[in-house]
């Protein structure tokens, strides 16, 4: 941790926020050749203006872009290794939600040139944010184990890395750069999102990982070690945390399953300073797990969710972070949103004010529990 006050914050999020109408039209008319590429950023820099002014008007410490230049949180960042190429084939992800299935349909990945960093991913756009921030600027980028899973059983090109070492030496390195680089550009809390660590909670998606030739049993070992060794040149004042869910697609889901399986290796052996942690319904299990948490760690309970518009009741907030507190002490508890607003282009069911009203939740209770936001 970088001191009491620094990274993650009582009342933190983790990322990405609704895109305003004017960016989807802008991003719409950039695709029919109508605007330049020049003209887009234009509009977006615009927009993420207004979405820093309205983050620290409602007292978040930190603040986002809110990802609006992406159209997907992870592939945005993948697509710029070099020997990273989509593939142009489609597959199908089996999200769902309580009203049935709801198909994600997705580009195929695959590594066909050796892994290197080009330049500094999302640097020109963390470099924006923090001109125009007052509050600690924040930056997320997605875990290198995502890409593997993503990537599905074609994900390598074995003429390219005949041993998967090979590739986990040169992801890693490629991070570990990368974390780098942001670090001198000023990046002081960076969060990286790993949707794999949640996932492999869920006995079906644990059997499935032979489909990529891995071990579902031990994977996350594997796992949790890449993530480490990406962080091999982090500057020590940068806080790092990961945010784990279960998916997050137009308000639905792909996995589910409370943390029992990962806790006790993951909340001890990966070098964060915080987790970010779904836990807005019954999907996610209960709190037991986090009796596995040491301290010196922050854990950050997503108990808003992102993907249904009511808003929660304060006091049920209090409840269950107090049940919580149970198994891990309160001052090493933090509160947030379940997974981002839009994760994707495509968003959740919830408007942009319902999104800040849930912000606004938050803060507030955050601060009548700790005293500060």
């Amino acid at each position: 941790m970088t001191g009491r006050l620094g990274p993650p914050f009582r009342a933190d999020h983790v990322g990405s926020l609704l895109r305003p109408e004017t960016v989807r039209r802008a991003r719409g008319d950039r695709k029919s050749g109508t605007i330049t590429q020049a003209e887009l950023r234009a509009i977006e820099d615009a927009a993420i203006r207004e979405v820093v002014r309205r983050q620290e008007a409602i007292g978040l410490r930190l603040v986002t872009d809110g990802e609006i230049r992406r159209e997907s949180w992870h592939m945005d960042f993948y697509e710029q290794i070099g020997g990273v190429v989509q593939t142009g084939g489609k597959g199908v992800v089996p999200f769902r939600n309580e009203g049935g299935e709801v198909p994600f349909e997705v580009d195929g990945v695959r590594i066909t040139a050796p892994l290197t960093l080009k330049k500094t991913i999302f640097g020109e756009d963390f470099a924006f944010l923090k001109s125009v921030a007052h509050a600690t600027p924040k930056l997320t980028i997605p875990a290198p184990s995502v890409l593997h899973r993503r990537g599905g059983p074609a994900l390598v090109d074995p003429e390219v890395y005949p041993d998967i070492e090979q590739v986990w030496h040169d992801l890693t390195a490629v991070y570990a750069d990368e974390v780098a680089a942001l670090g001198a550009l000023g990046c002081s809390y960076l969060q990286l999102d790993d949707t794999s660590f949640a996932t492999l909670c869920d006995p079906a998606h644990r059997a499935a990982m032979k489909q990529l030739g891995a071990d579902g049993s031990r994977i996350h070992e594997t796992y949790i070690r890449l993530f480490n060794e990406s962080l091999a040149k982090k500057p020590a004042t940068m806080a790092v945390c990961t945010h784990t869910c279960r998916g997050n697609f137009r308000s639905a889901w792909f996995a589910e399953g409370g943390y029992d399986y990962i806790a006790e290796a993951l909340f001890n052996e990966l070098k964060v300073d915080g987790f970010f942690l779904e836990y807005d319904d019954e999907r996610s299990g209960g709190f037991e797990p986090l009796r596995f948490v040491p301290k010196g760690k922050m854990v950050v309970l997503g108990l808003v969710t992102t993907k249904r518009r009511a808003l929660e009741a304060k006091d049920e907030l209090k409840r269950r972070i107090k049940e919580a507190a149970r198994y891990v002490p309160l001052d090493q508890i933090c509160l947030s949103p379940q997974c981002g607003f839009s994760s994707t282009v495509a968003g959740n069911d919830i408007s942009e004010e319902e999104q800040f009203a849930k912000l606004r939740l938050v803060v507030e209770t955050a601060r009548e529990i700790w005293g500060e936001a």
